[in-house]
């Protein structure tokens, strides 16, 4: 049962003001008319994205049409190699993990797209820029970047995600939720000077997250990596990104972005999701969620049933 109007928003306005005196903020009442807004926001986010999907699916003419569905061709020789070991009968994490490279903390790097694919990729993503069509963008910390399903490459990052990514995760993040990714959110990150130049020391959205270098024509930007989330430690190390090349980890990673100081930078980011693990424990909140349905696309994972996917409330 669904409360009534009245009833519910002097509930919310209750719980607002519990959790900002919880993290000792002051001028309660001149927070909460921001929190309405981005409240709203977040309610009427599904639905303007898939607006703007209709949109550009009718009005965008694409540069390079043929990279919109996934070819084999598109990925890295290597790439190949390391997903066919990872399908092997009674694969362990000791052999897929000799066929990768391994750093600190369970993060994994390895070939994924050929460097012919990232050049007419990145030119269908400045040519989607260029348009007048609106887009939307990736997250409240990413402002330049771009939501690939508006752009409509969500089949296309379904069959990567399903095809040749989850059979790394199954073995390599299975108590994570990497053997039951079934859904996602991909978009590009641009990082450029008098725009966002990096990338403040944050976790991700997700179980298991894929973040693959799109070019190299620019200048430092390094990414650093912590502990997880609900650890304690001031152990960091850096990555450097390399054209073509993924790098995958847990969502609940702490990482951020060094400054570039030259150039533009473009990452493609997939964060992968599972239901089966955040239907029981959101992993923003850490509290048991409560769940809207959404009318179109994954909205932020939760999936109840194939005909029931969910935004938290």
């Amino acid at each position: 049962m669904v409360p009534n109007h009245l009833d519910w928003m002097v509930e919310r306005h209750s719980c607002f003001l519990q959790v900002l005196q919880s993290k000792g903020c002051q001028n309660l009442e001149l927070l909460l008319p921001k929190l309405e807004a981005e409240s709203l926001r977040r309610k009427q986010l599904h639905d303007n994205s898939w607006k703007r999907q209709l949109k550009v699916a009718k009005e965008y003419k694409p540069m390079h049409p043929q990279i919109f569905t996934l070819q084999p061709s598109f990925l890295a020789p290597r790439f190949h190699e390391i997903v066919k070991c990872s399908q092997e009968d009674k694969q362990t994490l000791e052999g897929i993990t000799s066929c990768i490279e391994s750093h600190q903390n369970r993060i994994y790097s390895f070939p994924v797209f050929t460097e012919e694919f990232c050049q007419l990729f990145l030119e269908e993503i400045r040519n989607f820029e260029e348009s007048p069509l609106p887009k939307g963008r990736p997250n409240t910390m990413n402002q330049y970047g771009i939501n690939l399903d508006e752009l409509g490459f969500d089949s296309f990052i379904s069959n990567l995600r399903t095809t040749y990514i989850t059979p790394l995760t199954r073995l390599l993040f299975p108590d994570v939720g990497g053997d039951s990714l079934d859904s996602h959110k991909a978009f590009i990150v641009t990082y450029k000077e008098g725009e966002d130049v990096d990338l403040d020391y944050h976790f991700d959205n997700a179980e298991v997250t894929l973040n693959v270098s799109l070019n190299e024509d620019y200048s430092d930007g390094d990414l650093y990596f912590g502990p997880m989330r609900t650890e304690i430690s001031n152990q960091r190390f850096g990555y450097t990104h390399k054209l073509g090349k993924g790098l995958l980890h847990r969502g609940q990673q702490l990482h951020g972005a060094l400054p570039i100081s030259d150039g533009v930078r473009y990452n493609l980011i997939v964060w992968m999701r599972s239901s089966q693990v955040r239907n029981e424990l959101c992993p923003m909140c850490d509290e048991k969620p409560i769940l809207v349905p959404v009318k179109h696309g994954y909205g932020d994972g939760f999936i109840v049933n194939t005909a029931d996917v969910c935004s938290t409330f």
